[in-house]
């Protein structure tokens, strides 16, 4: 099976949206989307919940008052203000209560323990397009990265049972946590990404991370011809780093009628920006062996192999 993950190195470049029409393009993939603070694919992809599974991501700490002391041990030992104490009584506000755990190691009668917190809910879904898999952080609730890690396992063992030869996951933007996580153990990266300064800067960032985990970075850039001049910048990068650049994406105002219409990009018309993601697929699927290195994307009915 062959783990392609969509990222990019900053919000806004259109990486949800070239994910949803991969995802209709594959016939059949596994989808995952590993956005998990904000996750939107499935507005997209429109997936029917089969399971909805509780996520149990960090915990809190809660006192027992009739063990407790009064004796201001824990108070001394949180650092995030969490601890108040009213009396004898002890509280813990579980809004600041960042779940270190400091207070309960440190409390001499053991009437501190840690109880795990709901953070959110893995989704199991069956859409038109395949198997849909998908994280929901409940607001405020950390451990994002954890979650990521969930959501991308379960994808992977409903890809094994289904035979499916093909897992694209839609990662989060940036390069923190829930990235790593869903960079992780795949085998290419395809860095969607736009001509600006920042995002250039940001590219250069998640190509950096995405080499670390040793999954092959590929560049897809969106809107090309609002700032040639940056798009000539972003492909000359490529071409000193040796990553293939599979697409360059023209401005399209048929992009955003489709996301109004909630539907995939190559699924709403074919307009220049259609096009150009259904040549991105070819070039994943067909040319994707072209330069030594690369990893060959055979879609949902075939293996994978590395040249």
């Amino acid at each position: 099976m062959t783990e392609l993950v969509v990222v990019s190195g900053k919000g806004g470049t259109g990486k949800t949206t070239v994910a949803a029409s991969l995802a209709a393009l594959a016939h059949g993939a596994v989808i995952a989307d590993c956005d998990v603070d904000a996750a939107d694919l499935h507005l997209l992809l429109h997936p029917q919940t089969t399971e909805r599974i509780p996520y149990e991501g960090a915990e809190k700490a809660e006192v027992d008052p009739d063990r407790c002391t009064g004796c201001g041990a824990c108070l001394s030992a949180c650092r995030f203000g969490a601890v108040g104490q009213i009396g004898t009584s002890v509280r813990i506000d579980p809004l600041s209560c960042e779940g270190c755990g400091a207070c309960a190691f440190v409390c001499p009668t053991g009437a501190i323990a840690m109880q795990p917190q709901l953070s959110g809910w893995i989704h199991i879904s069956q859409s038109s397009y395949g198997t849909f898999v998908h994280g929901e952080l409940r607001p405020g609730e950390e451990a994002s990265g954890k979650l990521v890690t969930q959501v991308k396992m379960r994808a992977r063992a409903l890809a094994r049972d289904e035979g499916a030869g093909l897992l694209i996951v839609d990662g989060a933007p940036g390069i923190g946590c829930p990235v790593i996580a869903s960079l992780s153990g795949a085998h290419a990266a395809l860095v969607v990404t736009e001509p600006s300064r920042s995002a250039l800067h940001d590219l250069e960032r998640v190509v950096a991370v995405a080499r670390q985990f040793r999954a092959q970075p590929l560049i897809a850039i969106n809107k090309v011809d609002l700032a040639p001049d940056l798009t000539t910048e972003i492909e000359l990068y490529a071409q000193r780093e040796g990553i293939p650049v599979l697409a360059r994406i023209p401005y399209d105002e048929q992009v955003v009628a489709a996301l109004v219409a909630e539907r995939p990009l190559v699924e709403h018309g074919d307009g220049p920006a259609a096009r150009a993601v259904r040549a991105l697929w070819e070039r994943l699927t067909v040319e994707g062996g072209m330069r030594k290195g690369i990893v060959r994307l055979r879609g949902a009915s075939g293996g994978e192999q590395r040249a």
